[in-house]
């Protein structure tokens, strides 16, 4: 009976050494760990606050690209609100230039109108005077009149209401201007009304 109690201790001392031997492995590899598990809690603490600076950067650039939005939508609106002027300025000037050069033949209506002269031919002389006074300060303002005499039918510049036959004349001319047709700067503001030959 001695002889199993001390087998049995034996037992208990070397199950107690491993016991030992295991707690001593833990708390090792505990320490091993502790500063792991620390440098990961300090990495996620710094992952966090770097998450935050960013989103606080990115908040940063959103609000200042915002800004330059509006800021250029703001700068548009400007420009398309001073060029609507500009253009109304624009007009204004040029009708008020082509009203000034028409004002001398008001001037020379009135006195025809006004003279007690019953001569037909002075009065007939004073209208040609008034229409050739009136015909330059058209021609001043860019106005152009389409010739139409001996030349051959284009619909960018004619309208052919009449097609007549002239055994003289080759198919596709202009036979007779019937309305004059003017151009102003390069642009038709009325096509020539023509009788056009169509043997």
């Amino acid at each position: 009976m001695p002889f199993m109690k001390d087998k049995m201790k034996k037992k208990d001392e070397v199950n107690l050494e491993d016991m030992q031997e295991q707690i001593n492995e833990a708390e090792t590899q505990q320490e091993e760990v502790k500063p792991v598990a620390e440098e990961a809690v300090e990495e996620s603490a710094e992952t966090q606050e770097q998450a935050v600076d960013e989103t606080e950067k990115l908040k940063a650039e959103i609000e200042e690209k915002k800004n330059q939005y509006l800021r250029l939508q703001a700068d548009f609106e400007n420009f398309r609100r001073r060029t609507r002027q500009e253009k109304e300025e624009l007009g204004n000037v040029v009708t008020q230039t082509i009203l000034k050069d028409m004002l001398p033949l008001l001037d020379n209506f009135e006195r025809a109108l006004a003279s007690d002269n019953k001569d037909s031919e002075g009065f007939h002389k004073g209208v040609e005077m008034i229409y050739n006074q009136f015909a330059e300060a058209l021609k001043k303002n860019g106005l152009e009149y389409i010739e139409t005499e001996g030349k051959k039918f284009d619909p960018n510049f004619h309208q052919a209401v009449m097609r007549v036959q002239n055994p003289d004349l080759e198919d596709e001319t202009i036979a007779a201007e019937l309305q004059k047709g003017y151009i102003v700067k390069g642009r038709v503001v009325r096509p020539s009304m023509v009788q056009v030959v169509s043997n």
